[in-house]
């Protein structure tokens, strides 16, 4: 299996990576080639023969460059995040929208005499949906993004559908929730707080919270992201007909219970380190996102993810702290 990963300098893309290089198969076939691809060069792995390349997306010839060689399977997790695309609007149409397009139609031109239908596993969000919604959202909500990045997700999960249905590609994509906790350093999401109030104080360090404790949100680890994504790869989507795309398992939760998970992990120093700072633009972008949701779906196919957010704390601290954290 020739498998392509664009955007596997990301998080998610290098622990997608580790994850393949290490099991050297996506499900029953062996991985005979990798190619790894981003705006920047991935990191080289061990164990596993690669091919990197540092590449945008939305140039020209790019996608042409990287469906050449005919990728059985394709996982684009290319993009830029909320609060850039929200404050860079031509630059997020080019990145999330254009980048994409390109991709499928390098895809649909490479199988116009037939015999290629590459399996397309594509990360959408959330961020589809927009107020009004229900305090749960059903498979059956339609989309309704109030940002510049939801609308970008959104225009690519109805390409993604249409060119499956036209048999020009075998899509799959994974509506994330937010990833939490994400290792390393900031980003500029506007989610990025959610894991910096959790991230921070567990390694001694002091964090920002700009919205009210009362905030509630849909979360999965990374572990779970990695999993939502190989599954998808592998699943049988004749069941998922022209509907190509899912909302994913995750944990509904509010800031008071992220905080109260911390206490129990890491006791009231590391709660101590969080400063309340008020920060009205971020406040207004996370008022109008999704709460909870019922995957239904999604988890008849086999996805899973945390049951509770003190599981999602604790895969932090076993794959990112060697099990223990700083405080505590």
């Amino acid at each position: 299996m020739r498998v392509l990963v664009i955007g596997a300098a990301g998080m998610v893309g290098r622990k997608l990576t580790e994850q393949l290089v290490r099991s050297g198969k996506v499900g029953e076939q062996a991985i005979e080639q990798l190619t790894l691809v981003d705006v920047i060069e991935p990191a080289r792995p061990e164990g596993l023969a690669v091919e990197l390349r540092a590449a945008d997306l939305s140039d020209a010839g790019v996608a042409e460059e990287l469906i050449a060689g005919r990728p059985d399977l394709i996982f684009h997790l290319a993009a830029i995040v909320s609060g850039e695309a929200e404050a860079d609007f031509e630059k997020g149409y080019r990145i999330n929208l254009d980048g994409t397009r390109a991709l499928l139609e390098a895809i649909r031109l490479a199988g116009a005499g037939g015999g290629y239908c590459p399996r397309v596993v594509f990360t959408s969000s959330i961020a589809v949906f927009g107020m009004p919604f229900p305090d749960v959202i059903g498979d059956e909500q339609m989309l309704t993004p109030l940002t510049s990045y939801g609308v970008q997700k959104a225009i690519c999960e109805l390409l993604l559908a249409d060119y499956s249905r036209r048999g020009f590609l075998d899509g799959v994509g994974i509506r994330l929730p937010t990833i939490v906790v994400r290792p390393g350093k900031p980003n500029k999401a506007a989610s990025g707080f959610f894991s910096g109030i959790l991230r921070e104080p567990l390694n001694g360090q002091e964090a920002v919270l700009p919205v009210d404790e009362s905030v509630r949100h849909w979360f999965a680890s990374p572990r779970s992201a990695v999993g939502f994504l190989l599954h998808a790869a592998t699943m049988d989507t004749a069941a998922l007909g022209n509907r190509r795309s899912l909302n994913m398992p995750g944990v509904s939760a509010t800031v008071a219970e992220e905080i109260a998970a911390l206490q129990r992990v890491a006791g009231d120093e590391a709660v101590a380190l969080i400063r309340r700072e008020p920060d009205p633009t971020v406040a207004g972008m996370v008022s109008g996102w999704a709460r909870n949701f019922d995957p239904q779906r999604a988890k008849a196919l086999g996805f899973r993810a945390e049951n509770s957010f003190d599981e999602i704390v604790q895969v932090f601290i076993e794959d990112e702290m060697g099990g223990r954290p700083k405080l505590g």
